[in-house]
């Protein structure tokens, strides 16, 4: 599925299709990017999938404060909604280094080669590597990883994650959906 623009318009469609891929193809997990919340709680009903939300890191848009509420947070924990906070795995301390000294670093050039298939297709393949990092998916098995361009969700990616120290051996399965990126005439 292609859509015809970017963000929160296609949430609803973007997580049925996840939802739909995950049980065709006999996928316990999903993995969902979600910064206040509004897209994990769209998976809440669904008990019989394994859920991970993975969040800003703490500090993202204000330092020493979360970007997502603690009662929402508890309302997902609450619902079997597994919630991670912590470093993206491509920006990081580089940005902070980058920032500081200027220049592009590898991972940043990660980063934005896989910008190259979307905003989505890059959050999918980050909040993937951060939630097994964690221990919250199992190693080796392929996830359904829901992320998006920005608010709301329109990128849904079939990934079987490696660590962040083997972040190479990540394999992208099968594209779901994502916004098509033609130029509009």
């Amino acid at each position: 599925m292609y859509y015809e623009s970017i963000g929160k318009a296609n949430t609803k469609s973007t997580v049925a299709l996840a939802i739909k891929a995950a049980k065709e193809k006999n996928i316990e997990t999903i993995v969902v990017a979600s910064s206040g919340g509004d897209t994990a709680r769209l998976f809440k009903v669904r008990d019989e999938i394994n859920v991970i939300c993975v969040t800003y890191v703490n500090g993202f848009s204000e330092p020493g404060k979360a970007s997502m509420p603690q009662e929402v947070r508890d309302e997902l924990e609450g619902s079997g909604i597994k919630v991670l906070s912590t470093t993206h795995v491509l920006s990081g301390a580089e940005r902070g280094i980058s920032r500081a000294f200027g220049g592009a670093y590898p991972v940043e050039i990660m980063a934005n080669t896989l910008r190259m298939l979307g905003q989505g297709v890059k959050v999918c393949v980050e909040v993937s590597v951060m939630a097994l990092d964690a221990g919250l998916i199992p190693y080796g098995e392929p996830v359904v990883v829901v992320g998006g361009s920005s608010k709301g969700a329109d990128t849904a990616v079939v990934i079987t994650p490696a660590h962040a120290s083997n972040i190479f051996e990540t394999k992208i399965h099968e594209i779901i959906c994502k916004p098509s990126y033609y130029p509009k005439e």
